[in-house]
């Protein structure tokens, strides 16, 4: 079998080809799919033998060409291992797959090739950070260096900056050709090179990580020491850590806080030098300091995301507080008064007052789906539909409910709906027209005591595109009193116990010749008592509007 490895830098690519024929392109419908934006959508063709010998590739007119060892090919070409194969600009080279098994399990620390044992070794890295060995610590060079990257655990610089001058740092103990942080992207197996030092000012060769050996680091949290890659059968028939001529290399996962956060990677090419388990563990202790800066950068990263979703949300919670009535409404012979508190900086509750153009009153109050800012969002889109709709000549419960709802379902998700109750209190004939979406019966206390619900008349806004809303109508005598609340108020929680509809209508009931605002004082004083310690889990809203004069 053949294997077909490359990368664009960025990605890296490792294809099985198998007897057939398999296409390649930047569409998603090849067998080998490259996404970059100088491959063709159909860019290639590779057949493999039904032997599984031999290998071909043939151009299929893509944009930017396919070479094989540097020279774009017109017809048919049999590739032999080895042999580079460029698709527009990613470049493949083709070799046989290693047929050794590496299915069976590893110890702590295991060896690579048998016959000898210091060529390559995985080693844990709980096993590579236990403390250096005497012969180790005796380099003049080692603690003042350790001192300097200490110091770079509290500098103020940016990352890029301060991987450089970890790198050099390192370099004053680990003699190295090159050197490297290899970080991985968030939400990706992609690996990428943050930062390189050439002491010898010249690169001996390109980055091409091995996906196995980078798995192992990543996912198994083990260090790598390759003594001699050219002469280890595990890395002599693929692609290694790097293809140059390095006699010697080693790579630490960058590990802190439970999670690997990149790749320290030294080499040589210096056949004097050869890297041993003592430089490997020299090599994870300062991986592990770079790894403990580079927790400190995601941390001040996630304060400074805090800080502008704090800001944000201060901006959002003002916003939302402006869009509810500023003024007390004054109806003439009529007390009103209505009280909210969110659990949240934000929510999902709203109520509203208005009058309209004949001196009718609106009587608006409803509870979104869900919490937080996207119930907000909901709520002040509902909340813009209806004042809009205040303006209308002929201002009709039904028609504007119906027109709020399907708005709200054309631009929401199915998860997005709303209970609304909503009511028009003509203050002169003292009559309530109201509709109620399945909202929580409002109470309607008479002044004789006996308690009313206005019961649901119809669906929850916003669930369907088309809805049926029967309009209700009752008369407001004196002192009658009506109480509209959400479902924050009846669900208040203590424990497992809630404050319930009968306590609320029994509060009610006992407080109904008070007046509004002194009544909803009391009743918030009774449902924070219930709850006492227990945290907030909803928003509560109240509007209670009561006949005080004859008129």
């Amino acid at each position: 079998m053949f294997k077909l490895t490359g990368t664009d830098g960025t990605r890296l690519y490792d294809f099985d080809l198998s007897a057939g024929r398999c296409t390649v392109g930047r569409s998603s419908d090849n067998l080998i799919h490259i996404p970059d934006k100088t491959v063709s959508r159909n860019h290639a063709v590779i057949e493999v033998a039904p032997s599984g010998d031999r290998v071909f590739v043939t151009d299929s007119n893509s944009h930017n060409g396919t070479t094989v060892n540097g020279v774009r090919i017109s017809s048919r070409v049999e590739l032999k291992p080895g042999d580079r194969v460029m698709f527009g600009r990613i470049d493949f080279k083709l070799r046989q797959a290693n047929q050794l098994d590496s299915s069976q399990p590893r110890s702590t620390a295991t060896l690579l090739a048998e016959s000898d044992p210091e060529k390559s070794v995985f080693l844990s890295i709980n096993e590579a950070l236990r403390p250096l060995p005497p012969k180790v610590t005796d380099l003049p060079e080692l603690f003042p260096t350790l001192s300097e990257m200490a110091r770079l655990a509290i500098v103020s610089e940016p990352q890029d900056v301060m991987l450089q001058r970890s790198l050099a740092l390192v370099n004053k103990v680990i003699p190295a050709e090159r050197l490297a942080v290899l970080m991985t992207r968030e939400d990706s197996d992609e690996i990428y090179v943050a930062a390189t030092l050439l002491p010898s000012g010249k690169d001996p060769g390109t980055f091409k990580l091995s996906r196995t050996i980078a798995n192992e680091m990543i996912t198994e949290k083990n260090a790598i020491l390759i003594g001699d890659p050219k002469q280890d059968e595990r890395f002599a028939q693929q692609e290694s850590i790097i293809m140059s001529d390095m006699s010697s290399a080693m790579a630490v996962p960058l590990f802190d806080e439970g999670q690997v956060l990149g790749i320290l990677y030294v080499d040589t090419s210096n056949p004097i030098q050869r890297y041993n388990d003592d430089f490997l563990r020299l090599l994870a202790t300062f991986g592990n300091i770079i790894a403990s800066r580079l927790l400190n950068y995601e941390l001040l990263h996630e304060r400074e995301e805090k800080k502008i979703y704090d800001a944000e949300l201060r901006r959002a919670t003002l916003i939302q507080q402006n869009l509810l009535p500023k003024e007390k409404l004054e109806v003439s012979g009529y007390s009103v008064c209505a009280f909210q508190q969110q659990c949240r900086a934000v929510g999902g509750d709203l109520y509203d007052t208005a009058t309209l153009s004949d001196g009718r009153v609106v009587l608006l109050l409803a509870d979104v789906s869900g919490k937080g800012m996207g119930a907000a969002l909901l709520m002040a889109n509902i909340m813009a539909s209806f004042r809009i709709l205040y303006n209308v000549t002929e201002f009709s419960l039904g028609d504007v409910v119906n027109l709020v709802s399907l708005q709200l379902y054309n631009s929401s998700a199915a998860a997005d709906f709303a209970t609304l109750f909503v009511g028009v209190l003509d203050p002169i004939a003292h009559e309530l027209s109201y509709i109620n979406a399945g909202h929580n019966p409002p109470l309607l206390v008479r002044e004789d005591g006996t308690l009313e619900h206005l019961e649901a008349s119809g669906t929850m806004i916003g669930a369907f595109d088309m809805g049926s809303w029967a309009e209700t109508k009752t008369t407001m005598n004196l002192n009658d009193l009506l109480v509209v609340f959400t479902d924050g108020v009846t669900e208040a929680e203590h424990g497992e116990e809630q404050y319930s509809d009968e306590r609320l209508e029994k509060a009610i009931l006992g407080w109904a010749e008070l007046g509004p605002e002194e009544l909803i004082s009391k009743l918030m004083a009774d449902i924070e008592g219930f709850v006492g310690d227990s945290p907030r889990s909803d928003d509560i809203t109240v509007l209670a509007v009561k006949r005080v004069i004859e008129c």
